[in-house]
């Protein structure tokens, strides 16, 4: 059984699509069904026996660790970007020597999932394959989720190998906002700001990245409409 015992969470962007709401509190300290979007995150981390979360911060960064500060498990260390935003791959790179040498779990703090049969995190962890992979993303399926309406990112292949939508088409899987990645898939990155999906591109190119499909109900919060959806679904699933 694979062991992981570090987490990356992303919670410096701005939160633009939130507005107003973000206009004053930032986009992790947003609250959904009673509690903010990132102890929804890092909740889901303990649960799956993460000892350790980085977390980045920038935009509002003060009321961030401040509300982190009164947390105990996962233990949380800051990368501070508050000097300039690196975006998720630049994130990272700044993040690695908190996170240690082996592959970490990476989650996006504006996601989370209600849990079907099995449970999500630990199944993505069981299907880590150090020798095989250098990403491993949990993927939702498009028409089972709240707050989406893109047009989805990745085919999953039959062995899990992952490719890209075309343009002008429709996939049947969004990144669920939470992966595995190998240290390798950081050799040579590009400098200052940029994307992971800059780096999740040379993967596919290598078939090194894979996928797994989330079970139950993904929830993406992008916006103030995302919010009733979200909280919609969860009283849903409550009845």
């Amino acid at each position: 059984m694979t062991s992981l015992s570090s987490a990356m969470v992303l919670a410096a962007g701005f939160g633009r699509r939130m507005r107003p709401l973000t206009t004053t509190t930032p986009k992790p300290l947003i609250e959904v069904a009673g509690k903010a979007l990132i102890d929804h995150c890092l909740d889901g981390l303990a649960e799956a026996g993460i000892g350790k979360a980085v977390v980045n911060v920038h935009y509002l960064a003060d009321l961030v660790e401040a509300h982190l500060s009164r947390r105990r498990q996962p233990q949380v260390l800051i990368s501070d970007e508050r000097a300039k935003l690196l975006d998720t791959g630049g994130a990272c790179i700044k993040a690695l020597p908190l996170l240690g040498e082996g592959p970490f779990l990476i989650r996006n703090s504006d996601s989370f999932w209600l849990e079907g049969v099995r449970p999500n995190l630990r199944w993505l962890i069981d299907g880590w394959d150090e020798k095989e992979m250098d990403g491993l993303l949990l993927l939702a399926s498009t028409v089972a989720s709240a707050g989406y309406s893109g047009r989805g990112d990745f085919v999953l292949g039959k062995d899990g190998r992952l490719e890209r939508r075309l343009e002008r088409t429709v996939a049947p899987f969004a990144y669920a906002g939470a992966a595995i990645l190998s240290p390798r898939l950081f050799d040579d990155p590009p400098e200052g700001a940029f994307s992971l999906n800059v780096l999740f591109d040379r993967a596919l190119e290598k078939g090194r990245l894979f996928g797994v499909r989330l079970d139950g109900l993904w929830i993406n919060v992008e916006n103030p409409e995302a919010i009733r959806a979200a909280e919609l679904a969860i009283l849903e699933s409550a009845a």
